[in-house]
């Protein structure tokens, strides 16, 4: 068995290509999703665009173009809800994500479009194209650059809000900025994971760094390289073991999330077994 076939096919090096494009953006985008407690808002993101890549395709526009400007507004609307209701913010999101992406399906379903709604749920990432790989290329770039330069007003944003505001950080800009670019982030993971498993890799990476490493920084340098790891790895099995490539690199990170888990809580038992030796 030679284990470098999967890299002599042409669309299995797109499939590469682009874990490697889409990895580094959702990779720091997890870690301020699972920082400032979003993880149900990246899923509200991924499902609310459905109905705006669906209406696009009717008007003949950009689908990207629809699924930011729906992403777009389910977040604000989720926050207008929100702030001016008494239900918490976790069950507005349910409630909203779950509305919009009823509403898409029925669209969909209402369109004659030959595009498989299986691609667009799960996404097709042994079918992308050049023009794939640019669009990626291009939205990863700039979001990942984008969370570089303010990931330090992000961080202080994140854990004390209040403390931000003293500061005269802009405030609203950055969180709506946050929001920007994390519906530009699910975008560029269509082709690769499709709306359904876009979420597992905004939120697995930032889960996995949390659990290994204290230092934000060092968060970020973690979470990047496992999700590079872990795209790679999964499209590589998927190859050998007959699988959709998607769902394969959900698996792995749920397995390396389970296993830095575990770790973590047996260091914290030899800890505390340590303290009460010492004691």
């Amino acid at each position: 068995m030679d284990l470098l076939t999967p890299f002599q096919f042409a669309f299995m090096q797109n499939a590469f290509l682009i874990c490697v494009l889409v990895a580094v953006p959702t990779a720091m985008m997890s870690c301020f999703l699972v920082l400032r407690g979003w993880a149900l808002m990246g899923d509200a993101v991924s499902h609310a665009v459905l109905p705006g890549i669906v209406l696009a395709y009717i008007a003949d526009l950009p689908l990207l173009l629809g699924a930011f400007v729906s992403g777009m507004a389910c977040a604000l609307a989720t926050g207008y809800l929100a702030e001016n209701s008494r239900v918490k913010r976790d069950t507005v999101m349910g409630v909203v994500f779950s509305g919009m992406f009823a509403f898409g399906i029925v669209l969909y379903a209402w369109v004659d479009t030959d595009v498989h709604l299986d691609h667009i749920l799960f996404g097709n990432i042994l079918g992308v194209s050049s023009t794939d790989l640019w669009t990626a290329g291009v939205i990863s770039g700039a979001v990942s650059l984008g969370l570089a330069v303010f990931w330090k007003d992000l961080l202080l944003l994140s854990f004390d809000p209040a403390q931000a505001r003293a500061s005269g950080l802009p405030v609203s800009f950055l969180h709506y900025g946050l929001l920007a670019a994390l519906a530009l982030t699910i975008i560029a993971t269509l082709t690769a994971a499709g709306l359904i498993l876009a979420i597992g890799l905004v939120i697995a990476p930032g889960a996995i760094a949390f659990l290994v490493v204290r230092r934000f920084g060092a968060m970020l340098m973690i979470a990047v390289a496992v999700n590079i790891v872990t795209m790679v790895l999964g499209v590589y099995l998927s190859f050998w073991i007959d699988s959709a490539p998607a769902p394969t690199i959900i698996l792995v990170q749920t397995i390396v999330f389970a296993v830095a888990f575990i770790r973590r809580i047996l260091t914290n038992r030899l800890a505390e077994q340590q303290v009460t030796i010492t004691d």
